[in-house]
């Protein structure tokens, strides 16, 4: 067995099914601790977003609570809203959606309870920034101060490999593949474009990374929105029986004659691996990345910013991505065969879905998205990667030398095959995600209590 097939393997353990569990187990029960206020407050916490007075209290930090936010956003808004949502429908069939739905439902529970704890256990580092996540909440919270360090550098760890994987070379291929196929331009033009412009802002750190997701998330989401709802209406005839479809293989548990029978029910159950697995890639709630950027926000409730950041699991699945299921699915292009005699998958149904509506245009809109969405995850990734850093190697000479290694790194992701990187990458990234709901669950108690006092001292006298 060669390492690729290794790789690959070790890819499929641990994105396995005991993964999936733990990831949307741990969000029932926060749910239930919780007692549902994360699904209650849903529509505070998406008011509180946009509110001017989100900044209330005067709390420190180095970014605006929306700033924080929308760098949230940009890592995790990517590829995986335009390829991953695709490759779920194939593979799981159109009942996914739901199934994405019913993890992003229980993830808004994981990613507020991850920010708050980000936020109630951040620090202020030498150069007077606040910085948290999991590796703080795991080495100040936790009572067995041995076990929390152990777990704190693991995710540390875990993060920085993801940063350069998941996080870099493979947004920068997506972006220069997508480039190349739409434009004709070169990978190594398109490579040395993203070497300069990470410079141009990562080389500020988190308030200019700040600043330009602030302007570039919003700008992209609406350009995408906008596009997968006129694909949408331009198909309305044929929404209603793709709901049909997509609800009736969600659900349908029906046995009919013989090996039929079987089959609907293991519809359903690829249906289910697809959609929850597909989801949580896509919104990351668990994963533990997110709350690193809510540890910057200036905000003097921790809930506050919880509120704030658990918006992002609804923006990106039960929005973007269910507009993206949506578009397919309506396109009558979910189950074409290609040249090759394959389903078309990934990225290319959904161009094909897009262009089916739009015509030509279709290609460049779906490219457009792949190169925004993609340079935005590599923003909001550096920032993950150079705190995980720090938590590690103390030294800020460090953590400049990283963010010059990181830019640089860009030019091999866009100019290499990445086969391998892929696995790799996302085995990191997925380990991240352990020490992660240890953290969550340990500190359940934490959690609860921010949670309750918040919901008695501001939401009830502000409602």
């Amino acid at each position: 067995m060669n390492l690729e097939k290794i790789v690959s393997a070790i890819d499929d353990v641990v994105w396995g099914p005991y993964m999936l569990v733990f990831l949307v187990g741990t969000g029932i029960f926060l749910t239930i601790r919780l007692k549902f206020l994360p699904w209650r407050n849903l529509w505070y916490a998406i008011k509180s977003v946009f509110a001017k007075s989100n900044d209330a209290g005067g709390g420190k930090g180095d970014i605006s609570p929306f700033q924080s936010l929308m760098t949230a956003l940009a890592a995790t808004i990517g590829t995986g809203n335009i390829a991953g949502v695709a490759t779920a429908l194939v593979s799981g069939g159109a009942g996914a959606i739901v199934w994405m739905w019913v993890s992003a439902l229980f993830g808004l529970s994981t990613k507020y309870a991850e920010s708050v704890l980000a936020v109630k256990y951040r620090e202020v580092n030498s150069a007077g920034e606040m910085v948290g996540g999991p590796m703080y909440a795991l080495k100040n919270g936790l009572k067995n101060k041995t076990l929390g360090l152990i777990l704190a550098v693991a995710f540390s760890l875990f993060a920085v490999l993801a940063s350069f994987g998941i996080g870099n070379m493979t947004q920068a291929n997506s972006i220069s593949n997508a480039v190349n196929t739409s434009f004709g331009v070169p990978l190594w033009v398109s490579g040395l474009v993203m070497v300069a412009l990470c410079f141009a802002v990562l080389l500020g750190g988190i308030k200019s990374i700040g600043r330009v997701c602030g302007v570039i998330v919003p700008v992209m989401a609406i350009f995408y929105i906008v596009a997968a709802l006129a694909v949408i209406i331009i198909n309305s005839a044929n929404l209603p029986a793709g709901l049909r479809e997509i609800f009736g293989m969600a659900f349908s548990v029906k046995a009919i004659a013989g090996g039929v029978g079987g089959t609907i029910v293991k519809s359903m159950m690829d249906g289910m691996r697809y959609g929850i697995a597909r989801g949580v890639f896509s919104n990351e709630a668990g994963l533990g990345s997110a709350p690193i950027a809510a540890a910057a926000a200036k905000t003097d409730r921790a809930s506050r910013q919880g509120y704030i950041n658990m918006t992002g699991t609804f923006f990106d699945t039960i929005i973007i991505c269910t507009l993206t299921g949506l578009a397919i699915a309506s396109s009558g292009m979910l189950g074409t065969v290609g040249a090759d005699g394959k389903l078309v998958d990934g990225i290319d149904l959904t161009m094909l879905a897009f262009q089916e509506a739009l015509g030509p245009i279709g290609k460049y809109v779906i490219s457009i998205g792949i190169i925004l969405f993609a340079f935005s995850t590599i923003l909001g990734w550096e920032y993950y990667g150079e705190r995980s850093l720090e938590f590690l190697v103390r030294k800020r000479v460090i953590m400049y030398i990283y963010r010059v290694v990181f830019c640089l790194i860009t030019f091999v992701g866009a100019t290499t095959d990445l086969s391998i990187a892929w696995s790799f990458s996302d085995i990191a990234n997925g380990l991240m995600a352990v020490p992660n709901l240890l953290s969550l669950l340990i500190l359940n108690k934490d959690i609860a209590k921010e949670c309750f006092a918040y919901q008695r001292e501001v939401i009830k006298k502000e409602a």
